[in-house]
């Protein structure tokens, strides 16, 4: 039975839980802004995080936009809508990791025809300076959350996050991945909610203990420095290539909830390489290629 009743729940609930533990770890209020579709949560300057926000949004229509019929013609004439969580996290302190996590759900209907729905999501990180350990903590938590599911969806959701979150026009990852998957709807209504309720519930495991152990690590102008240029990265994937950013602009969403995941202070060089045997180049030879953390 399809029930966006208990999405809708669901995904509120999700978005307050997340709030408050990173309100908590933060130790300033982040700002509440509703809007007629949904809740935009969001800091700016805080103590630990630069920028960062928690998004719900529940949007509807009686024409899909383009984004979404290029690849599904099939929805073409529906009425639908749309929910989710979306969040990304901009710390200050650049060794400490930028994270993104979304979970989603869609439903189309046809007078005299079945629904057609499915759900979407995933979490990846995006660091600065790479630790390894900290690279393993957040990809075998992502393992954890999807390993009541099936044996080989951990595996093909992190090579979809690694082949989704690439600049193709750089070809280069935007970070080292995590699990990222769309258009589930395998094995029925009530297990793909449970397989999105346990990404979205694992998030904070994931992501939490990595701030909580980098947060109080020194760092300068030059770490500042490199941080704010592969944040540039990060601004070009989400206005170019991110099919999330492209529907919420074309499909009516609200436009500062949706440019809430650009980063506050970014720098573009022409043609900059990282000094050879340094930590900046670390991170493109040793973290950035996709490989197996587990």
């Amino acid at each position: 039975m399809i029930d966006s009743t208990a999405v809708r729940a669901y995904l509120t609930g999700l978005q307050d839980r997340i709030v408050s533990t990173l309100e908590a770890f933060d130790g300033r209020p982040f700002r509440r802004d509703a809007w007629g579709r949904g809740t935009s949560i969001l800091i700016e300057e805080g103590n630990f995080f630069e920028r960062g926000g928690v998004n719900f949004s529940h949007v509807t229509g009686d024409a899909m936009p383009a984004s979404a019929t290029a690849h599904r013609p099939e929805l073409a004439g529906r009425r639908w809508e749309a929910m989710g969580v979306s969040l990304v996290m901009h710390p200050r302190n650049p060794y400490c990791p930028t994270t993104h996590m979304n979970v989603r759900c869609f439903i189309a209907t046809k007078d005299g025809e079945a629904p057609v729905w499915w759900f979407g999501g995933g979490m990846d990180l995006t660091p600065y300076y790479g630790y390894t350990e900290d690279s393993q903590h957040f990809h075998r938590t992502c393992r954890d959350a999807l390993a009541p599911f099936g044996e080989d969806v951990h595996a093909r959701y992190k090579k979809w996050c690694d082949e989704y979150f690439f600049l193709k026009h750089r070809n280069e990852p935007r970070g080292i991945g995590g699990i990222f998957f769309d258009d589930l709807n395998e094995g029925g209504f009530e297990r793909c909610l449970a397989l999105t309720q346990s990404v979205g519930d694992h998030f904070l495991d994931a992501y939490l203990p990595l701030c909580e152990k980098r947060r109080d690590t020194p760092y300068g102008e030059r770490e500042r420095d490199f941080q704010a240029y592969r944040r540039g990265r990060y601004v070009e994937f989400n206005l170019v290539w991110d099919r999330g950013t492209l529907f919420g602009l074309q499909s009516g969403g609200r436009t500062e909830a949706i440019l809430m995941s650009l980063p506050p202070v970014v720098k573009w060089r022409y043609d900059w390489h990282p000094e050879a045997g340094s930590a900046e180049e670390k991170l493109y030879t040793d973290f950035l290629p996709p490989r197996d953390w587990l």
